[in-house]
């Protein structure tokens, strides 16, 4: 099946949801579905949180606080060497702002919504990996041997794990939504 007909019968399919809804259950699962609220809610949450935490990434108390994080990554601990941690953490913060501007165009661009969220994969990717490689991530249990758990610092990071799954939601999305303009195009 080709890809426009693909995305011609996941729109089917969402038109046949509303009309197929009997009770009250499925019927709030419709509207919902309708009206892309799950989207909504994770693209805004996701540009929230991503151009907060870049500004703070632009302030010294941002720049001081990823400092453990970066140096103990396995695959961006040079960063903090080659620029420092100010520049180091201004180049970070800038680079979640534009995956946020990315997404944010991809309500009227999709092409640009992937970008945005290709670079959001690669950013909570990169920060994931921390949750094991950041001392004081993951803590043993008192008394029980061999059990260990997840720290503040750990749950904080593991916050990135999420993200990387929305922000290949996002791209998935923006996706469905540029693949009928462009088959369109040729």
């Amino acid at each position: 099946m080709s890809l426009v007909l693909s995305g011609q019968a996941i729109n089917a399919d969402k038109q046949d949801l509303s009309k197929d809804a009997k009770s009250n259950l499925t019927k709030l699962a419709a509207w919902i579905n309708d009206r892309n609220i799950p989207f909504l809610i994770i693209s805004i949450g996701m540009v929230v949180m991503l151009l907060w935490a870049g500004s703070f990434k632009m302030t010294a108390p941002g720049a001081e606080g990823i400092v453990p994080l970066v140096s103990n990554s396995p695959l961006i601990w040079w960063h903090f060497k080659l620029f420092g941690p100010y520049i180091g953490s201004d180049i970070i913060g800038l680079t979640e702002w534009v995956a946020a501007i990315l997404i944010i165009a991809g309500y009227v661009k999709p092409k640009a919504g992937i970008i945005g969220g290709l670079i959001a994969c690669l950013m909570f990717f990169t920060t994931s990996t921390m949750v094991i490689t950041t001392p004081g991530a993951i803590i043993s249990v008192p008394g029980i041997q061999g059990m260990r758990y997840m720290s503040f610092l750990g749950l904080f990071l593991f916050k990135d794990v999420i993200s990387l799954g929305v922000s290949f939601y996002l791209i998935s999305y923006f996706g469905q939504k540029a693949i009928p303009s462009e088959n369109q195009s040729q």
